[in-house]
């Protein structure tokens, strides 16, 4: 295969993954038969472009004389509005099957419905306190940037590494739409999540960082596997959220 082959197809990719994961319209640039798992090797650089659009708003709020607080909460929105919620409606979701469900079918069926249990607010209301608190922590927008690089690139770039791992828990829906992983496409998205890591924490908070995240993967993958024999999109929400959370926290440890 040529290289302005590869390129074009890396391009869609990086589109589709784009357009599927954030409210940015880019799916125009990418082919519609775009094969979209094979494209998932790109979710780490699209967790950079929503970085860097909280770090944004995070530095424009500073430059205004407000508070770290105040920027952080700023920041937050700002990733909100661009991912249009869709990890912590998995958050909501998730928690909810979990808490409330009995059987794996009734599980599967809360996890479908859009209204939210008490579960799944009290989970949403603590994980936005604890990602808003750690933003806060960074204080400046200089450990911001790379704390916010930092927690968005790595947290995504579980997601391949999950659906390869782990077989979806029902033949339809967003999670298995995707279609298969492959190996390789899980490997070059952790390949690119760990260098990311490296550069924006340093090598021991690095080291530390894939550690708790290692010790998150296998047990949210152990839980789900358990409580509805596989993973589906809220699944993935969650874990995309989760491990955005160790890594703000690693970040305001090892930055701050």
């Amino acid at each position: 295969m040529d290289a302005e082959k590869l390129l074009k197809q890396a391009v869609d990719g990086f589109a589709a993954c784009i357009a599927f994961y954030t409210r940015i319209p880019a799916g125009r640039f990418a082919r519609e038969d775009t094969d979209f798992a094979a494209s998932q090797w790109a979710t780490p650089l699209v967790g950079l472009i929503v970085g860097v659009i909280g770090w944004f708003f995070f530095w424009l709020a500073h430059a205004l004389g407000l508070p770290a607080s105040v920027s952080a909460a700023l920041s937050l929105c700002a990733i909100l509005l661009v991912t249009g919620c869709l990890h912590e409606d998995g958050v909501a979701d998730m928690t909810d099957a979990f808490g409330g469900g009995q059987t794996r079918e009734r599980k599967l069926e809360i996890m479908k419905d859009s209204r939210n249990g008490t579960f799944g607010v009290v989970a949403l209301i603590m994980e936005l306190l604890l990602r808003w608190a750690a933003m806060a922590a960074l204080v400046r927008p200089g450990l911001a940037f790379w704390g916010l690089l930092a927690a968005h690139a790595g947290s995504r770039a579980l997601f391949p590494l999950f659906m390869h791992a782990v077989r979806p828990a029902k033949p339809t829906g967003l999670a298995a739409g995707v279609g298969a992983v492959s190996s390789d496409v899980a490997l070059y998205s952790a390949a690119i999540g760990g260098a990311i890591l490296l550069v924006t924490l340093g090598f021991w908070p690095a080291l530390a960082a894939v550690l708790a995240l290692a010790v998150w993967f296998f047990g949210l993958k152990a839980l789900c596997e358990r409580q509805i024999g596989g993973h589906t999109g809220d699944v993935l929400g969650s874990l995309q959220q989760g491990a955005e959370i160790i890594l703000l926290l690693v970040a305001c440890a090892s930055l701050a």
